[in-house]
């Protein structure tokens, strides 16, 4: 029965932390509601009234969610900078209630020094936050000067009460944020091999469905590895520890991706194009009902749940001859003599269990420590030797070079402090036709929609989520009214859960946010007795007129177009791309060693950025349906070029310690073209004008001269960095014509 239990609470857990990696969004939604419960529990054993109970749970609200930063030394320094911010905020703005004009200034001031501010990192960022969100709070309660000594009292305890569940209560390192990681990616990992178990299994009927899994678990994989990258020199004890990690990681992820594409390969007739699994509704490929007859196939659907359990299995639980026996088979796929009778492409399939059996081993040494070696195979040793000369070979690398930051109003945050300052202006006199009670709220819309955007793009699509989130809000905030009556604690238990539900949604949809911010409001209103129809009406009309002050702001005033960022963001995509290509294969073809992983990370964290600019043109309401597929394509397109370019860096970096990989000096002029192309078609996303052309040719493989036989001299392993260098050199080609770039063919 306790291991009947103990199985459940593991598969819980891990769904869980696959969901919510990190469980950022759960930890940051618990210690939201625990400050400010803690906070009303305080105050309301001083008999405050409801005013400064609701006052002191939206200062808890705002001193917790505004600390950012990851040591917790920092968010000490920060909260207790925070608080003399708080306390003035409140004061100037009770001064100047009465001097409508004057406090008028002072707030697009103060608006303007919150966004400017956030140059100086996560400090300044939270400082503008505090003293912006605590000048609004003070606008919502209608704060007076002979009231101020209570709110002073009520938002102290706020920030000693936020403090205590933040270092007390909820406490939260970056160690073990990145244990939390270390797990979801495991977990993460195994959902990407269900769903690989599944395309061996599935029919003509549902391949489509368990591609578009496959897909999901792909990018899901991706997201939290990019995650945990994010999060390594914090959580780590050193550096060398930090590039080790990343490597196991870096390494995992590639030999699961690799391992759908070789199933996908084996249900189809034909090798599988990579792009089918990086664009969304990309066509199925035409599969047959096994991808191969009798014992084969068993076989297959068998090791696929060993590597499975493999990955999922706890260190605690890791342990015994069974599992040994399980990771000792798996490896010896690694070896041509134990690969069972089979066509060559499902053959390939259980090449790649081995490959990632190999991947998952590593990991979990690197996360776990030193693994039980009595029931090692010779195929197992042999892996745990390559794998401890990789540690070995793992040095501290190099010192990045600063790259100059833009001056001026190029910077971007100079550049969205007088955005957001010109839009709040907009919004106050707009506000103030409106209701000269409650104008503030077109302010807040206003400044909330220019918060992470960078481009007039995306500031419509955010204020289109904050109109439909406030408009089912205000549905929900009329039903919650009307059920809470005059029940006060009751009306405060629903905004706990509320304010939990609105953190813990925030990532995953703006307009649910929204939706709950609107709800919890109409409660607040309640409490206040100031609820009414009208007023949740009007904070719809309020909501309406920040956003689209705050589009005409960002359209009119230094306008970033949507266009012009993704072209940029483009660009930098193309250049990490022939970074990591050329770096590869300079190193497979003999060169010196240089730090490809972070090169290859620095890769996927600009293809990030140029995903997030792309959504206002991927959005589902956008008129310009061709242009959304393009777009689409264009991004599905550079993700099959990194994950080629990924998979060539982890290989080059193998190099030194990995006995059956040799330096083939061939490949530095097989390549030349692939990277020819891809500043070519830079230079045309730079210039429209450029006269830039991208050239076809021969395959890659075709460009290796023979030996003296005829017979090409590579073998296993260079020929899969051939297969790699092949399909990135399509993956680039493909890139010509949606981008508009001339494709010359090669001259007989």
């Amino acid at each position: 029965m306790k291991a009947a239990g103990r199985s459940v609470r593991t598969r819980l857990r891990d769904r869980l932390a696959a969901s919510d990696p990190g469980l950022l969004r759960l930890t940051a939604g618990l210690r939201t509601v625990g400050a400010i419960a803690l906070t009303l529990a305080v105050l309301a054993v001083f008999g405050v009234d409801v005013t400064h109970l609701v006052a002191g749970a939206m200062a808890a609200m705002v001193a917790t969610f505004a600390i950012q930063e990851k040591e917790r030394g920092p968010q000490a320094v920060t909260l207790a900078l925070g608080l003399p911010v708080a306390l003035a905020s409140v004061s100037l703005s009770a001064l100047l209630t009465s001097q409508v004009v004057i406090g008028d200034a002072f707030f697009v001031v103060l608006i303007f020094c919150a966004v400017f501010v956030r140059r100086f990192g996560d400090r300044g960022t939270a400082l503008g936050l505090i003293g912006f969100q605590v000048y609004f709070l003070s606008l919502f309660v209608g704060a007076k000067v002979s009231a101020l000594p209570e709110l002073w009292g009520a938002i102290a305890v706020a920030f000693v009460c936020s403090a205590v569940v933040r270092f007390a209560v909820v406490p939260e390192t970056p160690a073990g944020i990145l244990q939390r990681l270390r797990q979801a990616f495991r977990a993460r990992l195994a959902q990407l091999i269900s769903a690989q178990i599944d395309l061996l299994d599935a029919g003509p009927d549902g391949i489509d469905r368990t591609l578009e899994h496959l897909r999901e678990g792909t990018a899901r994989l991706h997201e939290t590895a990019l995650m945990i990258q994010s999060r390594l020199e914090d959580g780590t004890p050193d550096e060398s520890t930090a590039r080790l990690v990343q490597r196991r990681v870096a390494d995992a992820e590639i030999a699961a991706e690799r391992l759908g594409l070789l199933l996908l390969t084996a249900r189809s007739a034909e090798r599988a194009d990579t792009l089918t699994l990086h664009l969304p509704g990309a066509p199925a490929p035409s599969v047959g009902r096994t991808p191969a007859p009798g014992e084969a196939t068993e076989t297959l659907r068998r090791d696929l749940g060993a590597l499975r359990t493999l990955v999922l299995r706890p260190p605690a639980e890791a342990r015994g001859t069974a599992l040994s026996h399980l990771r000792n088979r798996l490896l010896g796929y690694r070896d041509e003599e134990n690969l069972p009778e089979a066509t060559p492409a499902v053959q390939d399939v259980f090449r790649g269990i081995g490959e990632a059996a190999r991947a998952v081993m590593g990991l979990r040494i690197a996360l776990d420590g030193p693994q039980d070696e009595s029931d090692d195979t010779p195929a197992t040793t042999r892996s745990r030797e390559e794998l401890d000369a990789e540690d070995v070979a793992i040095d501290a690398g190099e010192e990045s070079t600063p790259q100059d930051e833009p001056t001026g109003l190029r910077r971007p945050t100079t550049r969205a402090a007088v955005q957001v300052a010109v839009g709040s202006s907009l919004a106050i006199v707009g506000g103030e036709f409106l209701s000269s009670q409650r104008w503030y709220w077109a302010v807040l819309t206003c400044w909330i929609v220019f918060i992470n955007t960078a481009s007039t793009g995306e500031i419509l699509v955010k204020g289109y989520r904050r109109v439909l989130g406030t408009v089912l809000g205000v549905v929900a905030g009329i039903v919650l009214a009307g059920l809470v009556g005059n029940h006060t604690w009751t009306a405060f238990g629903l905004v706990l859960l509320l304010i939990f539900a609105m953190f813990y949604t925030a990532p995953l949809s703006y307009t649910l946010m929204s939706f709950f911010v609107t709800a919890m409001l109409g409660l607040l209103y309640t409490l206040l007795h100031t609820y009414s129809m009208s007023v949740l009406l009007l904070r719809v009309e309020e909501t309406a007129l920040g956003a689209a002050c705050g589009i005409v702001a960002a359209a009119l005033v230094l306008p970033i177009r949507t266009d012009r960022r993704t072209n940029e963001l483009l660009g930098t995509v193309l250049e990490r791309l022939r970074d990591v290509t050329e770096g590869a294969v300079d190193q497979l073809s003999g060169g010196p060693a240089a730090d490809l992983l972070d090169t290859a990370r620095d890769l996927d964290q600009a293809l990030g950025d140029l995903r997030a600019a792309t959504q206002p043109l991927t959005h589902p309401i956008t008129p310009l349906r061709a242009r959304r597929d393009t777009a689409q394509y264009v991004v599905a397109l550079l993700e099959t070029c990194a994950y080629h370019a990924r998979s060539l860096a982890a290989t080059a970096e193998l190099l030194p310690t990995h006995p059956s990989i040799a330096a083939d000096p061939r490949l530095r002029g097989a390549v030349r073209r692939t990277v020819r192309n891809i500043e070519a078609i830079a230079a045309r996303v730079a210039d429209e004008s450029a006269g830039a052309e991208v050239e076809t040719g021969p395959s890659i493989a075709s460009l290796l001269e023979p030996d003296a036989a005829g017979v090409p001299r590579y073998g296993r392993i260079t020929g899969r960095v051939l297969r790699h260098l092949e399909r990135l050199d399509e993956a680039v080609v493909g890139l010509a014509r949606p981008l508009g770039v001339p494709v010359r063919a090669p001259k007989r």
